[in-house]
C-alpha cells in the first residue's frame, strides 16, 4: 500500500490571504519525512490553491514521486509535458464545485475523443497516466481501452455513506478494484478518506495506493504535519497487514 499525501489544502490556507505562507513545498518535505510515499497536487484551471510556481518547485525538490492531477486544460497539459512528473491523473473539474464531486466521464464518445490526444501527449513525454473514475464497470473497461496504466477510484460515495450503505459502497469499491486488476490496471483510490473511515479501503487487496489530503492537513493543524502523516501511514500499514 502506497500513501500519497495531497497538499492542496496547505495552498488553500495560503491563498486565503494571498501571501507566501504556509508554503506547500515545505509541507511536502515534512510529508515525506513523515512517511509519505509520494505527493499529490491538483493544479486547477482557476488556480484556487496550487500555483504553477508550486508545481515547478516540487518537481525540483521532491525526493518521492509527484502525482499531478489536472483537467484537460491545454496550458496545464503543456506544463506537465515540460516538467514530466512521475504520474499525471486526469480528473474532472467544474468551477462551481468546492472539491471534485465525482469521477471523470470516460464512457461517452465525446469524452474519449478529448482524452485520447491528451493521454498520447503525456505518454510520449514518458509520464505514467491515470484516470480518476467512479467505481463503475463501464468506466473501468473504457479506461483500460484508453491504455492508461492506472485508475483512481472515487471513494466519495463511500465516505458519505451511512449504515448499511457503507458496506454496499465498500463492496462496490472491492468489485471495481478486482475488475481493474483483471484488466491489467494499477488501482488507486481516494476522496473523502479520513483516519476514521480509511481502514476498510486500505484493507482491499486489489488497491495499491491511496491519495489522502484534507483529513491529514486538518489533523496537522493540531498536531503538526509530520506527525499527522506518520499517524495515517501507521493506520494504512496496519490495515494492509504490515507492521505498525
Amino acid at each position: 500500500m502506497r500513501f500519497y499525501v495531497n497538499i492542496d489544502h496547505v495552498a488553500t490556507v495560503r491563498q486565503a490571504r494571498r501571501t507566501d505562507e504556509p508554503d506547500p513545498v515545505r509541507a511536502a518535505v515534512l510529508a515525506e519525512l513523515g512517511g509519505a510515499d509520494g505527493i499529490t497536487v491538483h493544479l486547477r484551471e482557476d488556480r484556487r490553491h496550487i500555483q504553477e510556481r508550486d508545481v515547478r518547485l516540487l518537481a525540483e525538490t521532491l525526493r518521492t514521486p509527484m502525482n499531478l492531477e489536472l483537467a484537460m486544460v491545454p496550458e496545464i497539459v503543456d506544463l506537465a509535458c515540460e516538467l514530466r512528473p512521475y504520474q499525471v491523473t486526469v480528473v474532472p473539474e467544474r468551477r462551481q464545485e468546492v472539491t471534485t464531486e465525482g469521477g471523470l466521464d470516460v464512457v461517452t464518445d465525446a469524452s474519449r475523443s478529448r482524452l485520447e490526444p491528451v493521454l498520447v501527449r503525456l505518454r510520449d513525454a514518458g509520464i505514467r497516466t491515470a484516470l480518476f473514475i467512479d467505481p463503475d464497470p463501464d468506466a473501468l473497461q473504457a479506461s483500460a481501452a484508453l491504455g492508461v496504466e492506472a485508475v483512481e477510484l472515487h471513494t466519495g460515495e463511500y465516505a458519505l455513506a451511512h449504515g448499511a450503505q457503507v458496506h454496499a459502497e465498500l463492496d462496490r469499491l472491492a468489485d471495481a478494484a478486482a475488475q481493474g486488476r483483471r484488466l491489467g490496471l494499477a488501482v488507486h483510490a481516494g476522496h473523502g478518506l479520513t483516519y476514521e473511515n480509511v481502514t476498510p479501503v486500505a484493507a482491499l487487496r486489489d488497491v495499491e495506493e491511496l491519495n489522502i489530503g484534507h483529513s491529514v492537513i486538518s489533523r496537522a493543524v493540531l498536531v503538526g504535519l509530520r506527525e499527522a502523516v506518520t499517524d495515517m501511514a501507521t493506520v494504512l500499514r496496519r490495515a494492509a497487514g504490515g507492521d505498525a
